[in-house]
């Protein structure tokens, strides 16, 4: 059974930055209306290292660590038993790896301990059906996604990270005990940016979203804290 989260948790704040002094000015300006959780992309990481982690966890922030590995089970699988010593509370892979693949990191996080909860990428929410049949995959994006997500919990994941497009019909055909992580949110008040298949927070909550991860629309809006307690409230109202 999943843990009922409170609504501020249900919020990732995308630390997209190039620093480490800019990231951690992030995590103690947000704290201080209520947000915990952080997520470390590839940007940050390259830029800072795994001591950003460590230094998110020591000022009581969470971290989703997105790395989005993809490469052979057995590289996959270390990345992911080095990952876990950090102690992020989320770690992904994608699922374009494969079942083999998946099932091996699964292991190797089990055996490494440590708490985290393991998830998979399916469709980058920056696709289109267009670009993905540029990439050659000429299925629906919606079935591209069911079928990753199977693959997924077949292979001993906890969920996925899907767009708001795909939830409903994930949560129909595979049910509530898998997370769900939502990036690509984008309030009604905020620009899309790169992003295609987008949503706000009240209907990617409403949808089924455990998690949703907002960047831009907080970091770049005139007065960040605001714009976090105003997404905040949104969770809330969705979450009944």
């Amino acid at each position: 059974m999943k843990k009922r989260l409170n609504p501020a948790d249900r919020l990732i704040v995308a630390l997209d930055v190039p620093t480490a002094p800019e990231a951690l000015h992030w995590v103690r300006r947000l704290k201080k209306c209520g947000v915990t959780r952080f997520k470390v992309g590839s940007e940050l990481f390259t830029a800072a290292g795994p001591e950003i982690v460590k230094k998110i966890n020591a000022k009581g922030g969470r971290v989703f660590l997105d790395m989005k590995y993809f490469d052979i089970p057995n590289t996959m699988a270390g990345a992911v038993r080095q990952a876990a010593k950090l102690k992020p509370f989320l770690i992904n892979v994608h699922a374009l790896a494969g079942p083999r693949a998946m099932r091996e990191c699964a292991k190797a996080l089990k055996k490494a301990g440590g708490g985290a909860k393991l998830i998979a990428v399916t469709i980058l929410t920056s696709f289109d059906a267009a670009e993905l049949e540029k990439a050659n995959i000429k299925a629906p994006t919606q079935k591209t996604v069911v079928n990753l997500t199977r693959a997924a919990l077949d292979s001993g994941l906890a969920g996925v990270v899907a767009s708001s497009e795909e939830i409903a019909k994930l949560r129909q055909r595979f049910g509530e005990k898998f997370l769900v992580g939502t990036p690509g949110v984008r309030p009604a008040w905020a620009a899309k940016n790169d992003q295609v298949r987008t949503a706000t927070p009240l209907k990617a909550i409403k949808d089924g979203a455990d998690y949703i991860v907002v960047g831009r629309p907080i970091l770049s809006a005139r007065r960040p804290a605001d714009a976090a307690k105003k997404i905040i409230e949104e969770i809330e109202t969705a979450s009944g």
